[in-house]
């Protein structure tokens, strides 16, 4: 890798109460992307945004909207989601038997088309897909909660997705337990997207927004400095 990963917030970690001053925070304080992680509490157990919430906080967002949808079924909803404002749409290999057919249907609706895999996903289950996403996000913890732990055996799958999709333009997102401890390991694997939920938002808030930049610059950092010279 010869640029630092983009950093994508996870507004799972914000104040509920407060979305669009908390964006408009971490974009002004560094972040590249805005992600929103979309749970059913079905598919993992937790719930938490329908695209009305995407719709709200779209005029708030001037970076990239990067939607994570950890729903199933996904394709009734992909439509609401794009007409809500969503720059990227992501589905989980798991979420449904047709995941060709999704991935033409977030396409089709005129959004980038990313597939997340599980931690129990081998990664040769993007091979046949590699030609149809414009990223992939690899799922570092069992979905469903944010503040989970690393799980270090996927630095292997990052590797070998990284090495699987060769000089495609394709984003390898790393979402779960990001930190400054983890992320410069996401990012030598091969990892060009690193999604940070409390690691960004920790220690501050949108009436004091100082603490998300140096949350941001520690994990750039981190990254820099374990970087070969």
């Amino acid at each position: 890798m010869t640029q630092s990963p983009l950093i994508a917030p996870s507004i799972l970690s914000a104040d509920f109460a407060d979305f669009g001053a908390e964006i408009r925070a971490a974009e002004a304080q560094g972040a590249d992307w805005i992600h929103v992680d979309v749970m059913d509490g079905h598919f993992v157990p937790n719930l938490t945004f329908g695209p009305p919430l995407v719709k709200a906080i779209r005029r708030h967002v001037t970076t990239v909207m990067d939607v994570h949808l950890m729903i199933a079924p996904v394709d009734p909803y992909i439509e609401a989601f794009a007409e809500a404002g969503a720059d990227i749409l992501t589905a989980h290999v798991e979420a449904g038997p047709h995941i060709h057919r999704t991935l033409q249907a977030i396409r089709g609706a005129g959004c980038k088309a990313g597939l997340a895999l599980n931690p129990g996903t081998p990664p040769e289950a993007a091979a046949p897909l590699l030609d149809m996403v414009d990223l992939i996000c690899v799922m570092t913890v069992n979905p469903g909660f944010g503040g989970q732990s690393f799980i270090r055996s996927q630095l292997a799958t990052i590797r070998r997705l990284r090495e699987m999709v060769g000089d495609r333009p394709i984003r390898l997102e790393i979402d779960g337990g990001v930190t400054p401890e983890t992320a410069p390991l996401a990012a030598a694997a091969g990892g060009d997207v690193l999604v940070a939920g409390s690691a960004v938002f920790r220690g501050g808030s949108a009436e004091a927004p100082d603490a998300y930049g140096d949350n941001i610059r520690a994990l750039r950092a981190a990254v820099a400095e374990a970087a070969p010279a």
